[in-house]
């Protein structure tokens, strides 16, 4: 039996390599799409690149966690299978750690060192003393060094705090009933350290977490089904054309009106030719976005696919629709498991709210446990499941932007981000991905995250020392839980939540500010799903010229997916009736407000 056990893991781990092959491939189309064209630099794309790479690739670890730990157990029987002896079972629980470790170290070496690297690299070119040459790549390298260096100092001070506090495994678990727990606290002050440093982390990325991810969660699939108004590129051509005509000629009038006239135009009539003269050129760049838009000047590829996007995009509406009862059914399920930890946790603060076992029905773990009969459909919705809350963080960042309390520091936009911000957003990522972690395996799918699809039986083994057995009895295999002794010897843990159990085991505050954290999220997520219900979305025309005018002066023009789409006009290439008088006034134009990709 045992070739059949290795196997099995071996394609979960052949499928994870897969997936991160994947993810290199989504995490460049990511990093080109919302990188500045004009201010792209080789180095940070690239260390963006293997940023996102490498936080993805960590966040997709714990659907492979779940699903080697289960691969242990007979779901039906409630034991353990011939082949998972305790010496695989062990060999299996090294490798997942020393992945984890691998990953969690690499990403902490990008946040720590590489990243702050970039960032001050990028920092240090300067144009003008470039193409003087009075700076060389030994000065500039000097430079990003020594800040690196300082930065690198000063996050090391923090986390040293972790050999010095004591931590709450001084009490020897004397608030703990069950020996699951008691295992789980520190007895090292190496380990200390570690769990002090992950703790502050994941705190740090919890706060994160509240903001960016719970706004994201509510708006992504909004933005889904309350798009702008949409406006054809044949309709903008139309309306354009119109509207240009008429400004030229306006500007034909006062040049007669004024022709011949002492002393040239008058005041007021010279005022409103330069008004019209920039209105014309505001005009121009805009006949020139719905052409490119029509994909004049394009292949005949690109025009195609730009038919295919204008035929499928009805589609959005029903995602969103898929998306919004996703997001709902999770902010029902936290909430469930939030209040039964309040409520039946065997240790309230003094563990981070530990629940030994799910006290009332929670659907999205009912889902998993349900879905796992169908294998490996469980796995699957595991992955959608982070990677919907990966994608809403960085819808959540996109939309809100990066900022320092109330002040926006840097705006998150397709084709239009800093290479600055860019380093910082993957930094924010890597953050958040441990406070996705958290929230997935604490608040989410707790049962599932921690134990998988593994069961046990409850009747006594015949004789001392050996299996129970289920076999006649098939009603008394029972679920996993952390708070019967019983299973200890049938069910194990995922490497996942038994770090996280340890952390919130070995320092309390962490598991009581994430905890608790967890119903802020809720609070964001609900009071911007119910603003966004209410508030239409407007097509902000005053940034689409903004941009265009940007790019005239780069020498480029924008071709970054603007909604120009009614669809069916979109496809057939014609405005289905006459425009109305305006350029302005029928595209639902608020120049206070902004527009959502």
């Amino acid at each position: 039996m045992a070739p059949a056990g290795l196997l099995q893991t071996s394609l979960i781990w052949v499928a994870y390599a897969v997936a991160v092959a994947l993810i290199f491939g989504v995490a460049v189309i990511t990093t080109f799409t919302w990188a500045a064209r004009h201010e792209r630099s080789a180095l940070v794309n690239t260390v963006t690149i293997i940023s996102i790479t490498a936080v993805l690739a960590t966040v997709l670890l714990l659907p492979v966690d779940i699903a080697l730990v289960s691969s242990t157990s007979s779901v039906s029987l409630g034991a353990k299978k011939d082949w998972a002896t305790e010496d695989r079972i062990d060999n299996i629980l090294l490798t997942l750690k020393i992945v984890y470790y691998s990953l969690y170290s690499f990403d902490a070496l990008l946040c720590l060192v590489i990243i702050p690297f970039a960032y001050f690299w990028y920092e240090e070119y300067d144009e003008v003393e470039e193409e003087e040459g009075t700076r060389s790549f030994g000065s500039r390298f000097a430079g990003a060094v020594k800040y690196t260096l300082v930065f690198v100092a000063l996050t090391l001070i923090v986390f040293l705090v972790g050999f010095f506090v004591p931590a709450a495994g001084a009490d020897k678990g004397s608030h703990l009933d069950f020996e699951y727990f008691k295992r789980l606290l520190a007895a090292n002050n190496g380990e200390k350290a570690l769990t002090f440093g992950v703790g502050l982390l994941v705190t740090l990325g919890t706060l994160l977490y509240v903001l960016y991810t719970g706004v994201g969660l509510a708006l992504l699939p909004v933005s889904f089904i309350k798009s702008a108004p949409s406006i054809s590129a044949p309709q903008l051509t139309e309306t354009t054309a119109s509207a240009l005509e008429s400004n030229r000629e306006r500007q034909r009038q006062l040049e007669l009106r004024n022709a011949g006239r002492a002393g040239g135009m008058s005041q007021k009539d010279q005022r409103e030719m330069d008004a019209l003269m920039r209105e014309e050129r505001t005009l121009s760049r805009r006949e020139r976005i719905a052409a490119e838009a029509r994909g004049e000047g394009h292949s005949v590829i690109y025009r195609f696919w730009t038919k295919v996007q204008a035929v499928f995009r009805p589609l959005k509406l029903i995602g969103g629709i898929l998306l919004l009862l996703i997001g709902l059914l999770i902010f029902v399920s936290m909430l469930i498991t939030g209040i039964d930890k309040a409520s039946n946790s065997v240790c309230k603060q003094h563990c981070g709210y530990i629940l030994g076992h799910i006290n009332v029905f929670q659907p999205i773990n009912w889902i998993f446990v349900l879905s796992a009969r169908a294998f490996p459909v469980d796995y699957a919705l595991m992955a959608l499941l982070i990677l919907l809350l990966f994608t809403s963080s960085i819808s959540g960042i996109a939309s809100v932007g990066i900022r320092f309390l109330w002040v926006r520091i840097f705006q998150i936009r397709k084709g239009r981000t800093p290479p600055q911000a860019l380093l910082i957003a993957s930094v924010m990522l890597a953050l958040i991905v441990l406070a996705i972690n958290y929230a997935v395996a604490m608040l989410i799918a707790p049962q599932y995250a921690i134990y998988g699809t593994q069961t046990f039986c409850v009747n006594p083994p015949p004789h001392p020392g050996n299996q129970p057995d289920c076999r006649e009895h098939l009603d008394m295999v029972r679920p996993c839980s952390e708070n019967d002794n019983a299973a200890g010897n049938v069910c194990t843990p995922t490497v996942m939540s038994t770090f996280l159990n340890r952390v919130t085991l070995n320092w309390p505050v962490f598991g009581a500010i994430d905890f608790w954290a967890q119903f802020a999220f809720l609070g964001v997520y609900l009071i911007v799903f119910v603003t966004t219900l209410f508030r239409t979305p407007r097509l902000d025309l005053a940034q689409i010229d903004e941009d265009a005018e940007a790019d005239e002066e780069e020498g480029l023009l924008a071709s970054s997916g603007r909604r120009f789409g009614a669809a069916w006009q979109d496809i057939t290439g014609r405005i289905g009736g006459k425009p109305r008088n305006g350029a302005h006034a029928e595209y639902g134009t608020n120049n206070g407000s902004s527009s959502r990709d």
